[in-house]
């Protein structure tokens, strides 16, 4: 498992992390949500209204991972959205997203499909 899926985790057993579309998308509403992820296999459709409420509400959101993944580190079944409460975690896993896309940067520039 790598980092951000540790922390995820991590998120999760302390109570910071919410799980599905609709929790995610009444704490947007709400204030509570400090970065959003939508996992890279979720629907157009929820790509399309998670995105469009975290533009809205001005909150961090992210694609990446998948809904399996999601699921498993967590000890559930599946999940295409997560949104995570506390500012902390919040940096810490968008910190380690933006390593891991580093990482895939080819040398010239430009990154790997």
């Amino acid at each position: 498992m790598n980092k951000v899926y540790s922390m995820i985790s991590l998120a999760y057993k302390a109570g910071k992390l919410l799980t599905g579309e609709d929790a995610v998308r009444n704490s947007i509403r709400s204030g509570r949500v400090r970065l959003i992820i939508i996992s890279e296999d979720a629907s157009d459709n929820t790509k399309k209204h998670i995105g469009n409420s975290a533009a809205f509400y001005n909150v961090p959101c992210i694609i990446w991972g998948m809904k399996n993944e999601f699921g498993s580190c967590i000890g559930k079944s599946a999940r295409s959205v997560l949104g995570i409460t506390d500012e902390n975690f919040g940096s810490g896993i968008s910190d380690k997203l933006i390593d891991e896309v580093r990482k895939k940067e080819k040398p010239g520039g430009g990154f790997i499909e």
